[in-house]
């Protein structure tokens, strides 16, 4: 047994999680797109949406904030047993969300005590070493993990009006996530490949990044104050998409690893404003949450864990291996027609959304037959992690 927990795919956070990530990320879509109905208890739209949300997306978040707050703090990372025990948390409720009758209930209390487990995993080290820059993040977690309880509690008391509230405040709670994430990594990233300064934001900037999606998921959850939640929402998108124009550098189009993370990050920011903009156009919601859903966690997260995962597991990450820019082209080929989606109906409507599915699960397949093989071998360079 100590053998098992000490094998090199429990050293690290993003190892065991970008590898689960990429393969659930693809069958779920896979089953979305072709009719999976879902169960009683969570039918085929809430089912996709919640999975995509807080199964997918929440999963790369705890990789990455895991995986970086070693770094930030200077701590040990999270890993062996304790990381085993987060894992099988995760598989726990994924399985359990396809059991009709308790098997939506358990799901919930599972899928709510992995975030907040994944909280505590980050709280250590950020509160050991007094690493006060970090307890924001620590804090979104737990509200993550909030708005998962708040949408099964609707749930499970049957109240279907609020569940749609209960997502999308999931959805821009996971916009927050991307807000702080490329706060801190595109610029940084940019600078240490073009060899160009690296753009310094205001604090306040930084902050903002975070706090208005945060602000706005938690009035959503509550289905309270829905101008100011949208106003908050307008807000962050207008930050994300000036952020895009401040760090950009033309020589950036030459470099997929970096690309892929404007791009996501522009269309998280569009995702934001257009939710904004519902509050005076309800239409804009559905195309928000759609450049949110897939723009923004399909293509950034895609990017994220290419770039991280090739530098964590001791790889060359310039130029990144071929397969990588078809995967991003491919995501981003999804984003587009699911966009085109929104704008037909009948038998074009249904194309589209099985379209968008495959080329969304080709691109996560590719990525699993590239990087497992890495995310589970010890560190090419010999490097401890």
């Amino acid at each position: 047994m100590t053998a098992f927990f000490k094998h090199p795919v429990w050293a690290m956070a993003f190892r065991p999680f970008y590898s689960l990530a990429a393969l659930y990320g693809a069958l779920s879509i896979l089953l979305w797109g072709f009719g999976y109905t879902g169960t009683p208890e969570l039918r085929g739209f809430y089912w996709h949406a919640h999975e995509m949300i807080w199964g997918y997306a929440g999963l790369v978040v705890i990789a990455f904030l895991l995986t970086a707050v070693a770094t930030w703090t200077g701590q040990p990372p999270t890993r062996g047993g304790v990381l085993v025990g987060l894992t099988a948390l995760w598989l726990a409720a994924r399985i359990a969300v396809f059991i009709p009758g308790w098997g939506a209930t358990a799901s919930g209390i599972l899928g709510t005590l992995f975030f907040w487990y994944g909280a505590v995993c980050m709280a250590l080290p950020v509160i050991q070493s007094k690493n006060k820059r970090n307890y924001v993040a620590v804090f979104a977690i737990v509200v993550l993990g909030c708005t998962h309880a708040a949408f099964h509690f609707q749930l499970h008391a049957g109240n279907a009006a609020a569940l749609l509230s209960g997502l999308q405040s999931g959805l821009i709670m996971v916009a927050g996530f991307i807000g702080l994430i490329g706060m801190r990594i595109i610029s940084f990233f940019t600078s240490k490949r073009l060899n160009v300064p690296q753009i310094p934001s205001p604090v306040w900037v930084a902050h903002a990044s975070l706090w208005l999606p945060m602000l706005t998921a938690m009035l959503m959850a509550h289905q309270a104050l829905p101008w100011l939640s949208s106003a908050f929402a307008f807000a962050a998108g207008v930050i994300f998409t000036v952020q895009v124009y401040r760090w950009w550098y033309k020589a950036v189009l030459k470099e997929p690893m970096l690309w892929i993370l404007f791009a996501g990050y522009l269309f998280t920011g569009l995702g934001l404003i257009a939710v904004g903009a519902s509050y005076f156009h309800t239409p804009f919601l559905n195309l928000g949450v759609h450049l949110i859903g897939v723009g923004g966690i399909g293509v950034l997260t895609l990017g994220m864990m290419a770039r991280t995962a090739l530098g964590h597991t001791g790889n060359s990450i310039y130029p990144p291996p071929k397969s990588v820019p078809i995967a991003f082209w491919l995501m981003i080929a999804s984003t587009v027609i699911r966009m085109v989606a929104i704008f037909v109906s009948g038998t074009g409507y249904v194309h589209s959304i099985r379209t968008s599915s495959v080329l969304f699960a080709l691109a996560l397949l590719l990525y699993a037959w590239k990087y497992i093989p890495w995310l589970i071998r010890p560190r090419a360079d010999g490097k401890p992690g």
